[in-house]
């Protein structure tokens, strides 16, 4: 991951690098990529890893500064190093990737975050970039041995200008028999799918193996909240497709605590599956076994009145919520439910059944930042029955919807000693 070592505001990108058994407990390692070669002085930026037959390969972009007739120019070219899961050397070929092979127009400054796998004719990558005329693309290229690299295709690109200005983090799989590109778009504008700025979304397609060219008929959100961008997945070895992504936004890069050590953090591990057409998301099955302190409520119903539930509170939990009516004749106006909660502070989601909309909202959570606060998502399916799956962690809240058709992230700020949970209803809900 991406990662500043020697301080919790931006500097040179280096790559910080941890191990897991579990996906859930993580050990930190030493840094594994450091900006110290000419082509990557100014900072070794996102990539991928996989592992290959000589070892443990690393995929980055490294980023170097030229200063040209008075003018300061930025170069981005991909580069490899290997190594053993603790140490890595740079190659000696690096950069391997360079702005030269795609066709010309197409940008070597914003030319980044490559992807790399293998098939069995060699190894892929994929690399966002964009044209000079400011279209967005994702670019092929392929190598038999991972170390010499040759242009393929455009894999995909926007041409219409409503997909933003550049595809970051781009990443291509097939997944329960459908073809699947995410990306982080740039500079959208907002519609009824996408939110202003910078967004994380998924394509469902066809490819044409032969051009290498994928063609996409569908684009929907990844996640609906308010941090959320960059993700990437792997192939684990039991075959699960496992996406992290940066739980963070560039947007709302003040809100943090000023006294802080850290700064942003990575989402849940999440497990993807294709269904209807859809990408569903949920939460890594290793985190049932930290599972504990287990406790119950059936249908309790909520009238026009705000309830707490004995045990039900905390910053690290993991909530299964289920929301009905309780006269479908006469359908509730709104449920809420508030946590993170104290006499002063509170986060709260909202759902409004007759709208089939479900908001976020976080601008009584401790912000001192005139930030985005609240973020809405239409949800689909059946208004009379919406299940939840909440999971709070210290500084953060993940609401996975339906089952993991839809997902809402959020950093949230609030003292650990805001703690409390409580449910209302507008109308009578039955939980």
């Amino acid at each position: 991951y991406q990662f500043h070592p020697y301080n919790e505001a931006w500097g040179p990108m280096h790559w910080g690098h941890s191990e897991t058994t579990d996906f859930v407990k993580w050990t930190e390692l030493p840094i594994a990529l450091a900006p110290d070669q000419s082509y990557d002085d100014a900072g070794c930026f996102s990539g991928s890893a996989i592992e290959t037959e000589k070892g443990h390969l690393l995929v980055d972009t490294g980023v170097t500064e030229q200063e040209e007739n008075g003018v300061k120019n930025v170069y981005q070219d991909q580069c490899l190093a290997i190594g053993n899961g603790e140490t890595y050397t740079k190659l000696a070929q690096n950069p391997v990737v360079t702005g030269d092979m795609m066709p010309e127009h197409f940008s070597l400054e914003h030319f980044r975050d490559p992807k790399i796998w293998k098939e069995e004719d060699g190894y892929y990558m994929v690399v966002g970039n964009k044209t000079d005329d400011g279209k967005p693309h994702v670019v092929l290229f392929h190598s038999e041995d991972a170390i010499s690299w040759e242009y393929v295709s455009v894999l995909a690109k926007d041409d219409t200008g409503m997909l933003g200005t550049m595809w970051e983090c781009p990443d291509f799989f097939c997944l329960d028999g459908a073809y699947v590109l995410i990306t982080s778009p740039q500079n959208l504008s907002a519609d009824e799918e996408f939110h202003n700025g910078n967004n994380s979304v998924y394509y469902m397609g066809s490819y044409d193996k032969n051009q290498h060219m994928f063609h996409y008929d569908a684009v929907y959100s990844l996640d609906d909240g308010l941090d959320f961008y960059a993700p990437q997945t792997m192939l684990a070895d039991d075959g699960r497709r496992i996406m992290i992504a940066w739980m963070q936004n560039w947007d709302t890069l003040a809100h943090r605590c000023n006294d802080s050590k850290w700064f942003a953090q990575m989402s849940l591990p999440r497990e993807l599956s294709v269904k209807n057409g859809r990408l569903y998301q949920t939460p890594i099955k290793e985190l049932d076994a930290m599972r504990k302190d287990r406790v119950e409520y059936n249908n309790v119903v909520i009238n026009n009145d705000t309830i707490s539930l004995d045990k039900i509170e905390g910053r690290t939990i993991d909530m299964e919520l289920v929301i009905r009516p309780e006269d479908k004749e006469n359908v509730y106006k709104k449920f809420a439910l508030r946590f993170a909660q104290n006499e002063r502070f509170h986060t709260e989601l909202c759902f409004r059944p007759d709208e089939s909309v479900l908001k976020i909202d976080r601008k009584f959570s401790g912000s001192e930042r005139a930030l985005v606060h609240q973020r809405r998502c239409l949800v689909n399916g059946d208004a009379n029955e919406l299940k939840l799956r909440v999971i709070l962690d210290r500084f953060s809240a993940e609401v996975f919807i339906n089952d993991g058709e839809q997902v809402m992230s959020a950093v949230i700020f609030t003292e650990q000693e805001a703690k409390g949970i409580s449910f209302f209803a507008e109308g009578a809900a039955k939980i």
